[in-house]
């Protein structure tokens, strides 16, 4: 039931970024991608996270039924990015259920 619930999660967390305009045509390069630092935050955007890195290992861990995160902390980054953006406050919403979701397991 955890697996259905947290691609569902994954689904509404796609909706969202494209109804906010943050959902880009483009993979970031390699280079971007093979970062190491938290949320590829020297390399991409937050939103370029969440689309090409968060949301397929995400899937990936959900097909495999692979162990979920239990401490996942994506809202606090999401505050502190968008931070003031009302257009914005859905998306954080959404990433603190999600949170909230993950830490219940």
């Amino acid at each position: 039931m955890l697996y259905l619930t947290c691609k569902k999660h994954l689904i509404i967390l796609e909706q969202i970024l494209k109804q906010c305009s943050l959902w880009a045509d483009s993979t970031p390069s390699v280079q971007a991608m093979a970062s190491s630092a938290p949320f590829a935050c020297d390399t991409m955007a937050f939103e370029q996270w969440l689309q090409f890195i968060f949301i397929p290992k995400m899937s990936e861990l959900i097909e495999f039924q692979h162990p979920l995160p239990a401490n996942m902390a994506i809202a606090p980054m999401a505050e502190h990015v968008w931070q003031g953006m009302t257009d914005y406050a859905e998306l954080i919403r959404h990433l603190r259920d999600f949170d909230t979701l993950l830490s219940q397991q």
